[in-house]
């Protein structure tokens, strides 16, 4: 690299390899956006791929030759999220350390061939230790996506712009649903993976040309002169620098993990634990679950795939306004109410009330679950300085995973119990009160304030 200072003003030639446009004339602001659609990208296909096994469920358990039952098929479903736990954890830890742009484009790459590799799985043993590896990439790629897509957020607007990107999780998996449809009508269940692999294909090469690096990244890194040409180029506000790490400090992996357990950032790294592992636990417990209650309780719900796009549409609508609130009210306030409501529908719902409340329910139950737990995603990234963001984030949303492994274990549980319909409804009412409560006692962070996002 050159130790010539970058020039804005010159013309538009390539920067360093993981800086592409860092020279060049400055951007419109509304360019910044390429950043939060490449990301969002990313994230559908994440969508895409963890929806996509539910869709497959039934032809895997119709195959004669492999000849699963539903508790073996139920324990291959696990072998992502476990992956997805670790993939967070490491890849979200290393983020701060080799740069945002090298782990997306990697992680999409992992997990798409992952995908294809899926598809020609001999024996369930081979399918489960691939959809595990499969879930280090889509593990990795969360926490990366939701930090560049903050930082190049316009200011005021960090909730809000978060939510719309992290609304492609919902996409993805109304794409899952509807694609199958179609396909598995007449193709082999292991087409669902090579078509989740295809977009790769076009994602891929389009971060590597227009996806820009993180400035924040670049100053931590002590690249301060790319940094500031970055930053201005498109518009970015640089964040001052961690105090408690000097400017142009290079922090290891364990010094960045030691940073999440100081005195200062101890306390709302334990609660965004909690809040993080009891939305998950909502999320994929109701998604496992809820059809099958409401089915057993005869609420005339209709197929559980109709139950999958109602309660996706519903995080759809309810993600960015709630993220439009939280940017202007406060993230606390908001996401602590968002919780309250989702307990509060989950609640309504033993009272079977008629089919077309109950589609309200449902909705108002995807937007302050799926959509909630979107909400903690940004809450989280703005609780800690920019240098420490996707390690946070990464640790965030690999204990919060353990929420997610046991949110179908947990309804299964529930359900095996015979203590009545009411109490599975109560059961899932419990972990919404829990949040709520965790993230109603999480401290201010000197991190964020009204510019960057407020918590």
């Amino acid at each position: 690299m050159s130790s010539r200072r970058p020039n804005p003003s010159t013309s538009d030639t390539p920067g360093t390899p993981d800086t592409p446009g860092a020279n060049g004339p400055p951007v419109s602001r509304h360019k910044r956006l390429i950043v939060v659609a490449i990301c969002a990208f990313a994230i559908i296909l994440d969508g895409y791929d963890l929806t996509v096994y539910g869709a497959v469920v039934p032809s895997i358990l119709e195959d004669q030759q492999w000849g699963l039952t539903e508790t073996q098929t139920g324990t291959l479903g696990a072998y992502a999220l476990i992956g997805m736990l670790l993939g967070a954890l490491l890849i979200g830890t290393i983020t701060d350390l080799v740069g945002r742009r090298r782990i997306i484009i990697g992680c999409v790459l992992w997990f798409s061939v992952g995908m294809v590799l899926t598809a020609f799985a001999p024996s369930p043993e081979v399918f489960g230790l691939l959809r595990f590896l499969t879930g280090l990439g889509l593990g990795g790629v969360i926490p990366t996506a939701i930090a560049l897509t903050m930082e190049y957020a316009e200011p005021g607007k960090r909730n809000m712009t978060n939510a719309l990107m992290f609304s492609g999780y919902a996409i993805g998996g109304i794409c899952a649903a509807l694609v199958a449809i179609p396909v598995l009508a007449i193709f082999e269940w292991q087409t669902m993976f090579w078509i989740g692999a295809l977009p790769a294909l076009i994602l891929v090469p389009l971060a590597y040309f227009a996806l820009p690096e993180s400035p924040g990244y670049l100053r931590a890194r002590g690249r301060e002169e790319e940094a500031r040409a970055l930053a201005a180029r498109y518009g970015v506000t640089l964040e001052e620098p961690d105090t408690a790490a000097p400017a142009g400090e290079k922090r290891g992996a364990m010094s960045n993990v030691g940073a999440l357990f100081g005195r200062r950032l101890l306390a709302g790294t334990l609660l965004f634990w909690v809040a993080n592992g009891m939305g998950l636990l909502l999320v994929y417990g109701l998604n496992t679950w809820l059809a099958g209650i409401m089915f057993s309780a005869g609420f005339p719900l209709g197929s559980s795939l109709t139950f999958l796009l109602v309660l996706n549409a519903g995080a759809i609508i309810g993600a960015p306004a709630g993220g439009a609130l939280a940017d202007r009210f406060g993230s606390r306030p908001v996401v602590t109410t968002m919780f309250v409501i989702a307990m509060t529908c989950i609640l309504a719902m033993s009272l079977e009330p008629p089919t077309a409340l109950l589609y309200v329910f449902v909705a108002l139950a995807g937007a302050c679950t799926i959509g909630t737990t979107i909400l903690v995603n940004s809450y989280t990234g703005n609780f800690y300085p920019a240098a420490l963001r996707a390690t946070g984030l990464g640790w965030a949303l690999a204990i919060g995973r353990i929420g997610a492994i046991i949110g179908p274990i947990y309804g299964g549980l529930v359900m095996a119990s015979g203590m009545g319909i009411a109490v599975n409804f109560y059961a899932f009412a419990l972990p919404a009160l829990i949040g709520a409560i965790a993230v109603l006692v999480v401290p201010r962070s000197k991190a964020a304030s009204p510019r960057t996002g407020g918590v």
